[in-house]
């Protein structure tokens, strides 16, 4: 869904709401479908992992940080889809535990899956569900190759860290501990590094850093920020 979503925040301005979003894509054809029937499916799977709601945390902050970096959309949107999809949540699992080089391949994630809810999916569901993880995973940058796939290392950059940093902080972590949260772990990146991106992005306004010996204090004024009500 990388592709879709990045068409769509593309044809819509960083303030619109869900029914700009909807608009575009069912009535301007944002996303080059063929029919209605694709259009609405499109729509109900961008919301059920974007949300593509600015009165939630989640999506603000992701289409806050958007345009800053490109090359750091593919793990905002794997970020976010990871926090709202427990499917690809679950699957996470196999991509931490996997080594660079390590194969990787859908009918792993599948199995995965089968062990963490038995009996509510059938074997062709599994299939499914692991394909389209897989290919998440590789656009994020955390998986290469078609056929064979293989653990590869992610990239990450302060605009990703900003947003990891911020899903740890919802969940209830705070200080250095949000460093070591899942959303952290998945920025591939060793803790020196996370604490560099994160003092840049600190420098550009979308957290405040203070780090003093074993004491590190995050907090986010800007992406937590309160917006005014307006009238219909």
């Amino acid at each position: 869904m990388l592709h879709e979503l990045t068409l769509l925040l593309a044809a819509c301005p960083a303030i619109a709401e869900f029914a700009a979003y909807q608009t575009a894509i069912m009535e301007d054809n944002a996303l080059l479908k063929r029919t209605d029937a694709t259009r609405r499916e499109s729509v109900r799977r961008l919301r059920e992992l974007y949300s593509l709601d600015r009165n939630r945390a989640l999506f603000r902050a992701l289409r806050d940080l958007w345009d800053f970096d490109p090359s750091a959309r593919p793990m905002l949107a794997l970020l976010c889809a990871v926090a709202r999809d427990p499917l690809l949540r679950t699957s996470a699992s196999v991509i931490l535990a996997a080594q660079p080089g390590e194969a990787v391949n859908a009918a792993i994630i599948a199995e995965v899956i089968g062990r963490q809810y038995p009996g509510r999916f059938n074997q062709t569901s599994r299939a499914s569900i692991g394909r389209h993880a897989a290919s998440s995973w590789t656009q994020s940058g955390h998986l290469q190759g078609r056929s064979n796939k293989v653990r590869v290392a992610a990239q990450s950059h302060p605009t990703s860290v900003a947003y990891a940093l911020l899903l740890g902080y919802l969940c209830g972590s705070r200080g250095e501990a949000l460093f070591s949260t899942p959303w952290a772990q998945l920025l591939d990146a060793p803790p020196h590094t996370l604490h560099e991106q994160a003092f840049l992005a600190a420098q550009r306004g979308w957290l405040e850093y203070r780090h003093a010996g074993a004491v590190t204090e995050i907090s986010f004024s800007y992406l937590l920020r309160k917006e005014p009500i307006q009238d219909e």
